[in-house]
């Protein structure tokens, strides 16, 4: 491989096909060994919640994560890596979040994703705000300390 790949980020109301994108990683590749894939859905908070919805800023949003996806691609031998979040109002069962990532070998793989996750979650400029089925508005969803001691394994120190 000759340096880092551009890694493939995408911001969007629409849903999207998680088999597909990761398709779209390896079709045609031989030099795919591994192809790791996450996809975040909605929970439904134990039959209480009728929506979530993501809001986020556009434009920050999209450079954040790409800016994310990139350290991803210098860390790891990628061969491809791609990144979808959504945003709007997303039913339990829905589909919030895509990272696939594609390299010779697993572990780089699993490691890219895991590590996209982990600052997907501290770092992105999302916000999300629950929707109750009783019909009332639930309240904005607080970060929570797991998600920032999990992304701390990635820095030295």
């Amino acid at each position: 491989m000759s340096g880092p790949i551009t890694p493939k980020v995408l911001i969007q109301a629409e849903d999207f096909d998680a088999a597909a994108e990761a398709g779209a990683l390896s079709a045609g590749r031989k030099d795919v060994g591994a192809l790791v894939t996450f996809t975040g859905l909605c929970r439904d908070e134990d039959g209480r919640l009728s929506a979530l919805e993501l809001e986020h800023y556009p434009g920050m949003a999209e450079a954040e994560i790409t800016r994310i996806a990139k350290e991803a691609c210098s860390r790891w031998p990628l061969t491809g890596l791609t990144v979808i979040h959504r945003f709007g109002k997303i039913a339990p069962g829905g589909n919030i979040v895509l990272v696939a990532a594609a390299s010779s070998h697993r572990r780089a793989a699993f490691e890219a994703a895991d590590y996209l996750m982990d600052f997907l979650k501290t770092r992105a400029p999302f916000w999300k705000k629950e929707h109750l089925k009783e019909g009332s508005e639930g309240s904005w969803v607080e970060a929570k300390t797991i998600d920032d001691d999990a992304a701390k394994r990635w820095t030295p120190g």
